[in-house]
C-alpha cells in the first residue's frame, strides 16, 4: 500500500439538504404541519390577510390559533387543506409541499385532514347515521365497511343511540358530535376545528373539549383549532400562536403565554380571564407615592405554586396579600398575586429586585396611601 493510499480519508456521502436541516433543527422532525414565509392576499384587498408566517405544528399536539376578528385565523387554518391557496410561501404536510398538488392528490390530502365547523354543516333531511356515512359513500367504500366504521364512530362520540334521529331533534352539542364523527370517517391524521365551540353554551363546550382531548389521545391526531374564546385555548391546547393583522405577534406554550403575555394584543385578549382588581383598590391607586409611608402595589405571576412565606420575608416591610390564586393550565400551576408593600416608597427598585427572585413576572400597579 502506498503512503498516499494509507493517508486517504474516505469521503462521507453527501447528506441531502432536508436531512441536514432535520439534523440541525430537531423541531423539524416533530413538525406535522409547517408554514414557511406564508402570505395570502385576497383580490381587491391592499392589506394582506397573512404575511410572513413561519410556524411549526408538532405531530400529535393540540395547537391553538387566536386573534381578534380579521386577524387571519381562518385564512391560516384553511391553507392546511388548501381550501385557501397561499399567495406566497409554502405549507408542508409531513415535509411535503402541498402547493403543486393536482386534484387527485388534493382529494387524497383532504381525506387525511378532517374538519369540524362552528355551525355543524349537517344535512337536515338525513339521519345522524346518514350524515356520518355520506362521505364514505362518496368515496366508494363498501357497505359492510361503511356500517362498521359509522357504528364505531357513533359509539366514540357517544351517539350510538341517536343513529336514526334527524339533526333538528338534536341539541347543539349533539350536532357537533355528529360533525366530529363525520370528520373522522377517513381516519385522518389532522383535525381542523373552525370555531367548533363558539355556538355552544359553557357546559356543552366543556363536554366537546373533553371529547376532542380524548380523540387526540386515543387516535394520536394532530388537532389545530381557531377560536376567539381564550378559555378554550387554556383548557385544551398545549401551544398557541397569536395573530394580529395577518402576522404572528406571539407564540409558545399555553401556560407561559397565558402567564406572562408579552404583546399588547395578547394581553388584551387574555384580560377577561385574568380577573379585575377589586373596585376599592382600583379607585385608590396612585401613579406615584404621595408620602414615604405609601404602599407599593405589585402584580406577581409565578410559574408554579407561590412560596408566600419566603416571598413576604424577602420583600421586607409590611406585606399584605390583596388578591391571589393558583390555576392549573395543562399540568402546570400558575400563581397570580397582588400584594402591597408598605414602607417601600424610598426603595422601589430594591423591592422589585427582591420580588423577581420569587416571581417570573413583576408589574408595578401603583401606590396606595
Amino acid at each position: 500500500m502506498s503512503s498516499a493510499s494509507a493517508l486517504r480519508v474516505p469521503t462521507a456521502p453527501a447528506v441531502p439538504a432536508p436531512a441536514r436541516e432535520q439534523a440541525l433543527r430537531p423541531e423539524v422532525n416533530q413538525a406535522h404541519v409547517r408554514f414557511i414565509g406564508l402570505g395570502k392576499t385576497y383580490p381587491g384587498q391592499a392589506q394582506p390577510a397573512l404575511q410572513g408566517i413561519d410556524l411549526n405544528i408538532r405531530r400529535g399536539e393540540i395547537f391553538g390559533i387566536i386573534g381578534r376578528s380579521g386577524a387571519g385565523k381562518s385564512s391560516l387554518l384553511r391553507t392546511i387543506n388548501r381550501l385557501e391557496q397561499p399567495s406566497q410561501g409554502r405549507v408542508l404536510i409531513d415535509q411535503v409541499d402541498i402547493a403543486p398538488f393536482d386534484e387527485d392528490r388534493l382529494v387524497a390530502l383532504r381525506r387525511r385532514i378532517g374538519m369540524i365547523f362552528q355551525h355543524f354543516n349537517l344535512m337536515s333531511a338525513k339521519t345522524v347515521w346518514d350524515n356520518v356515512e355520506l362521505p364514505l359513500k362518496v368515496a366508494g367504500v363498501a357497505k359492510a365497511e361503511r356500517q362498521q366504521k359509522v357504528r364505531a364512530l357513533l359509539d366514540l362520540v357517544g351517539l350510538a343511540d341517536k343513529h336514526q334521529v334527524y339533526p333538528a331533534q338534536l341539541s347543539g352539542g349533539q350536532k357537533q358530535r355528529v360533525g366530529i364523527a363525520r370528520a373522522l370517517v377517513h381516519d385522518p391524521e389532522i383535525l381542523l376545528c373552525d370555531e367548533a365551540t363558539s355556538a355552544l353554551d359553557p357546559e356543552t363546550t366543556a363536554s366537546i373539549l373533553e371529547l376532542l382531548r380524548d380523540i387526540n389521545q386515543r387516535l394520536g391526531l394532530t388537532v389545530v383549532l381557531i377560536t376567539h374564546e381564550m378559555a378554550v385555548i387554556r383548557d385544551i391546547c398545549q401551544r398557541v400562536v397569536v395573530l394580529e393583522r395577518g402576522q404572528v405577534v406571539e407564540q409558545g406554550k399555553v401556560w407561559q403565554v397565558f402567564g406572562s403575555p408579552q404583546h399588547a394584543v395578547t394581553r388584551t385578549l387574555l384580560a377577561p380571564l385574568q380577573g379585575k382588581l377589586p373596585a376599592a383598590l382600583q379607585g385608590s391607586l396612585l401613579p406615584t407615592a404621595s408620602n414615604r409611608d405609601a404602599a407599593l402595589v405589585l402584580k406577581l405571576v409565578v410559574f408554579g405554586e407561590p412560596q408566600l412565606s419566603g416571598l413576604f420575608a424577602d420583600l421586607g416591610g409590611q406585606v399584605s396579600l390583596l388578591q391571589g390564586g393558583v390555576e392549573t393550565i395543562g399540568e402546570h400551576a400558575l400563581g397570580r398575586l397582588i400584594v402591597s408593600v408598605r414602607g417601600s416608597a424610598h426603595d422601589t427598585h430594591g423591592v422589585l429586585e427582591r420580588a423577581r427572585r420569587w416571581a417570573d413576572d413583576v408589574e408595578v400597579l401603583g401606590y396606595v396611601d
